[in-house]
């Protein structure tokens, strides 16, 4: 950002003008447009001075030969800064989150639908990640025989996330039953990781004292029914078609959509900027710096948390020219309905 930051009230009242039509219209913005709609009733003449001064300490740029100016990127975020965080939703769009969201029971759900809802209210992209970790400790294992050499494993961890796969195993049912129960009544709360490594040394030391038992557990730990831990296990992404409707240059799009499409990279993006200890929306503006393709696009976005516990992230991705109040407090308010929509007793 310039150095100059701390404009008067006059020029702040210009910036803001200008940075809001433009949005609005995504026009370059002239004097004789802000004096028309200029409250304080400041000529034309006055507001190119102004113009002049908020050019020259980096606030605007000039695209085009007209006389129009747009906000550069320092514009808006200092924009961003002067928002008041005291903005609320329309009711008839708490309504239509709250009814998107209703009946969830678990984290990956919520995230899912959480996309596709930020994708509508801010007619740019959605995007959530559900992570895992120490958050997602073990609730429960389930086996169950599908038929010859198939094994359905359901995995239940305490934040509500559930994987299942089919493991192509012989194994008979009670046999199964007695694996879950095993692993049930010694891992529950523990993470994937710890399990792992604990049944690894005990199928090696106890294999002569629970031979059959044991050897089914090997049999299910190597064809993965406890599946390793990763940064984040699901990446939801919605709306990047309305990316295509604005201005912004084809080519750059494309490789926005690539980089989208890249479910690790957009879970690296909503790492390197958001975090448990942060206490409120956060926007950034300018993604190039974790991703090269992200320039001049704008990252809003909270982690979903409840308590101390951070479960996953989510957030609105889009262009610089973007409504701002609204898509914070959108985001604001899904990520406060996180913990409430979670822990309602059922």
């Amino acid at each position: 950002m310039p150095a100059e930051t701390n404009i008067g009230k006059r020029e702040r009242e210009v910036l803001t003008a200008i940075v809001e039509t433009f949005i609005s219209t995504g026009e370059p913005v002239g004097s004789r447009t802000l004096a028309r709609s200029n409250r304080e009733g400041l000529s034309a003449a006055t507001i190119r001075n102004v113009m002049a001064d908020l050019s020259e300490a980096g606030f605007l740029e000039q695209t085009h030969t007209s006389s129009g100016r747009v906000p550069t990127t320092d514009a808006y975020r200092y924009y961003v800064e002067q928002i008041s965080g005291n903005a609320r939703l329309a009711p008839q769009e708490q309504s239509m989150i709250s009814d998107s969201l209703a009946g969830i029971t678990d984290v990956q759900e919520f995230m899912e639908r959480t996309s596709h809802v930020l994708s509508l209210i801010s007619r740019n992209v959605g995007v959530t990640v559900a992570t895992s970790g120490a958050k997602n400790a073990l609730e429960h294992v389930y086996f169950s025989r599908l038929g010859d050499q198939k094994v359905l494993a359901v995995v239940v961890t305490r934040s509500g996330l559930v994987r299942d796969r089919v493991l192509r195993l012989d194994l008979p049912q009670s046999v199964l039953d007695l694996a879950a129960r095993y692993i049930n009544d010694n891992f529950r709360g523990w993470t994937m990781e710890s399990m792992r490594a604990e049944l690894a040394r005990r199928i090696e030391q106890e294999r002569s004292e629970y031979d059959r038992l044991m050897d089914s557990l090997e049999q299910l730990y190597k064809q993965g029914a406890l599946p390793a831990e990763s940064g984040a296990d699901f990446v939801f992404v919605e709306g990047a078609a309305n990316l295509l409707a604005g201005p912004e240059d084809r080519k750059r799009l494309q490789e926005l959509l690539k980089t989208l499409e890249e479910k690790e990279k957009v879970a690296q993006l909503l790492n390197a900027y958001l975090d448990v200890k942060q206490e409120a929306v956060r926007v950034v503006i300018g993604l190039d710096d974790t991703l090269p393709s992200m320039q001049n696009f704008v990252l809003i976005g909270a982690p979903a948390r409840s308590g101390k516990d951070m479960f996953g992230s989510l957030a609105v991705i889009g262009p610089t020219r973007m409504d701002y109040q609204h898509t914070m407090t959108a985001v604001s308010y899904i990520a406060r309905l996180f913990d409430k929509i979670l822990n309602e007793p059922e």
